[in-house]
Formats: structure tokens, C-alpha cells, sequence
């Protein structure tokens, strides 16, 4: 930490100029504390929404192929539609692949 005194903080002498690893300096005031990175495992999220985000995307796709019924004229929608529905589905069978042999050596 170095003193605010000279890098055009004006006259808030209590206040003092932190250097933060990855991030721009920052001005932090007599009695507080510098804001400290956190990681996302600190606080409970490890990269994975687990069996509610599977059930959603499958509930998704499925919703998807439902929008197929309808009165509309065109049929250029139907493709982006199945396109999208597929994908989803591609993604979640492989995700399902993924987790079953997880455990295996490769």
C-alpha cells in the first residue's frame, strides 16, 4: 500500500492506494479493507448446475419440438427450431456420456 498523497486524490489524506494483482489500484479509506478476489469455490459454485440444469435442458428441448405445432405459414423457423433442439439434445447426451465414464482412465 502506498500513500494517496501525490496521484491526484485530492485532499483525502486518510485515504491510501492499494495495488490489486489483475485489477486496476484501487482507493480504500482509513478503517476499511481492500476488496480481495474470491474464488467461486470459496462461496459454494464449482462449475457445474447439476441435475436441475439437465432436467431444465431437457425440458427446453423438448419445448422446442413443441413450438412445431402451430399455424404458422412459413417453415424457416421449424429449421432453426430442430436445429436448436438438437443441439441441445447433442450437448446433454454427451454430458450424460461424460458423466458415465468419468471415472475411467483413458
Amino acid at each position: 500500500m502506498s500513500d494517496a498523497t501525490g496521484r491526484g486524490q485530492g485532499h483525502q489524506t486518510s485515504a491510501t492506494v492499494v495495488e490489486q494483482s489483475n485489477r486496476e489500484e484501487g482507493i480504500v479509506r482509513a478503517g476499511e479493507t481492500p476488496v480481495m478476489h474470491e474464488r467461486p469455490e470459496d462461496w459454494g459454485w464449482h462449475g457445474e448446475a447439476g441435475r436441475t440444469g439437465r432436467v431444465a435442458g431437457w425440458l427446453l428441448a423438448l419445448a422446442m419440438l413443441t413450438m412445431l405445432v402451430g399455424n404458422h405459414e412459413g417453415r424457416v423457423e421449424d429449421i432453426y427450431l430442430v436445429l436448436a433442439s438438437a443441439t441441445l439434445v447433442g450437448i446433454l447426451l454427451w454430458d450424460m456420456r461424460r458423466r458415465k465414464n468419468a471415472w475411467r482412465a483413458r
